[in-house]
């Protein structure tokens, strides 16, 4: 009984210490504190970081990275040469994407009452600058440059996380970072899969992101 009962707090301790290790951290490393009860998953602020003092804003281009190993997990099922991944292929999709991406922003930042957007952003300027970009990209089911027709089925189209930050554009100070990782929804059963319903999830979430943060900086500015 006594050696049953310690193998229970001895699994008791190492579920505990699992637990908070998978817990984001409360500050990070260039010194940005976690804020509670955000709609994003993760949102760091410097403390006494006020981005309500701003008038002029830039959306910066969008930064798109695949998951690890990506290009080479998809590869490693398709027998037919023809329909393997490219770098061509990846490289379209992250263009694509990024493309996608800064076009949301910037068009939730327009909505009236729109804010004062400029272009020119790497002088020196008191401007914030809205530095998107998609980490952890994960497309079951890609389209690709080959003539060949094919069918893919899947029930998920894939994940990607927003990594953005909100930067001081005189000083380069990174004023807030937002870590935001979004699955699509599983069907629980096999779906056709193609560029164009990996489009419209992609587009579903990156409108709700440029939406989250349209919100928040409305909140900051008392718009």
């Amino acid at each position: 009984m006594i050696k049953l009962w310690q193998y229970m707090m001895s699994l008791s301790a190492v579920v505990l210490l699992s637990a908070c290790a998978s817990q984001a951290p409360q500050e990070t490393h260039d010194g940005l504190v976690l804020q509670p009860d955000t709609r994003f998953k993760e949102v760091y602020l410097l403390p006494g970081a006020d981005l309500g003092s701003y008038s002029e804003f830039g959306v910066a281009d969008c930064t798109v990275a695949f998951r690890k190993n990506w290009l080479r997990d998809q590869n490693s099922s398709r027998v037919d040469l023809s329909r393997r991944v490219t770098q061509q292929d990846v490289d379209q999709i992250k263009d694509n994407l990024g493309r996608d991406c800064q076009q949301y922003f910037r068009a939730a930042l327009q909505e009236a009452p729109p804010y004062t957007l400029v272009d020119n952003f790497d002088n020196g300027e008191a401007v914030l600058v809205v530095r998107p970009g998609i980490i952890n990209l994960d497309i079951n089911a890609p389209d690709t440059m080959s003539s060949g027709r094919s069918t893919t089925y899947t029930t998920s189209t894939g994940e990607m996380t927003l990594s953005l930050e909100l930067v001081d554009g005189t000083t380069g100070q990174v004023l807030a970072r937002v870590l935001d990782r979004r699955r699509a929804p599983e069907m629980g059963r096999l779906q056709w899969t193609n560029g164009v319903t990996n489009k419209a999830e992609a587009d579903r979430t990156l409108k709700r992101w440029a939406g989250l943060l349209r919100d928040g900086l409305d909140q900051v500015t008392g718009r």
